[in-house]
């Protein structure tokens, strides 16, 4: 599986690590889906999406928490969890409510949960292993038994 994307890659100065992709998003008991196109941000922690559609969605805050934007200043923002669908496969992931005019971005977060990596030569996201720091033998198998 391959997402294919358009590439924002700047080589020299600008921005480097986006990828354009297009995501659907779900109300929560997953009856509706919407697509949204995003800008893919490995400089952002969680997915940003605009609060009008997740409000449209029935998808409520489940509480506030405060982040840092690009320019270093501080700002609170609502948080929510909104069933997402890439690719086919959706998951549940921790989404910021974003301002109006504000690009939509797939956060680290999301990709990790979807076990994705993000190709910027070829502007798309690819599939990448989990990862899991336990060592494999005897140790291992006999915490998960």
């Amino acid at each position: 599986m391959v997402v294919q994307g358009r590439s924002r890659v700047a080589i020299g100065e600008g921005e480097m690590g986006h990828v354009d992709v297009t995501i659907e998003v779900g109300s929560p008991d997953r009856s509706r889906f919407v697509e949204v196109p995003a800008n893919v941000d490995t400089g952002a922690t969680f997915t940003v999406l605009p609060r009008s559609v997740l409000e449209d969605l029935g998808i409520s805050r489940s509480h506030s928490a405060q982040f840092q934007l690009a320019d270093g200043s501080p700002v609170t923002r609502d948080v929510g969890e909104v069933p997402v669908r890439i690719d086919g496969k959706v998951l549940t992931t921790t989404c910021v409510f974003g301002d109006e005019g504000q690009p939509a971005l797939v956060g680290v977060v999301t990709l990790e949960q979807f076990l994705l990596g993000v190709d910027t030569v070829n502007g798309r996201l690819i599939p990448i292993p989990g990862l899991l720091m336990a060592k494999h033998g005897k140790n291992y198998r006999n915490a998960v038994e």
